[in-house]
């Protein structure tokens, strides 16, 4: 369980704000390729293939651009526009990937911010809330 008061420290906040975003975001799609991909429906796979999401990890200052294509998950650079932009603390992410916290409530507690196609955003949270790792 995560403890409550983990806070990335300010300094450190300012440097990784700073820094390429396409590393960390290439270790994340290595991730979800390796780990999510080969659990993911079929049908969703196809309903997500070719759209732009965007996590915003906003107490690091991180943003991770990516998208599915035939090949897997693969990292964007910043100048794709996200059809789907999510946005929490590195924190509420990890409550949400490790199932320690439900989507909805940190949505009702505006910890979570989801902005352009809502319709895909729900059909990701429903998706990702039927699988197990």
């Amino acid at each position: 369980m995560l403890p409550d008061n983990l806070v990335c420290p300010a300094p450190l906040r300012a440097i990784l704000g700073r820094l390429p975003q396409f590393p960390p975001t290439w270790l994340f799609v290595a991730g979800l390729n390796a780990l999510l991909k080969p659990r993911l429906p079929d049908d969703f796979l196809a309903a997500l293939a070719g759209k732009p999401i965007r996590l915003n990890v906003i107490d690091v200052g991180m943003t991770l651009n990516f998208m599915l294509t035939a090949q897997g998950f693969r990292a964007l650079g910043a100048r794709h526009a996200p059809q789907l932009a999510v946005s929490a603390s590195a924190q509420d992410f990890m409550r949400l990937a490790l199932k320690q916290e439900d989507a909805d409530t940190l949505f009702f507690k505006r910890r979570l911010l989801m902005e352009g196609d809502t319709e895909l955003g729900l059909l990701i949270k429903n998706t990702l809330d039927t699988v197990v790792l």
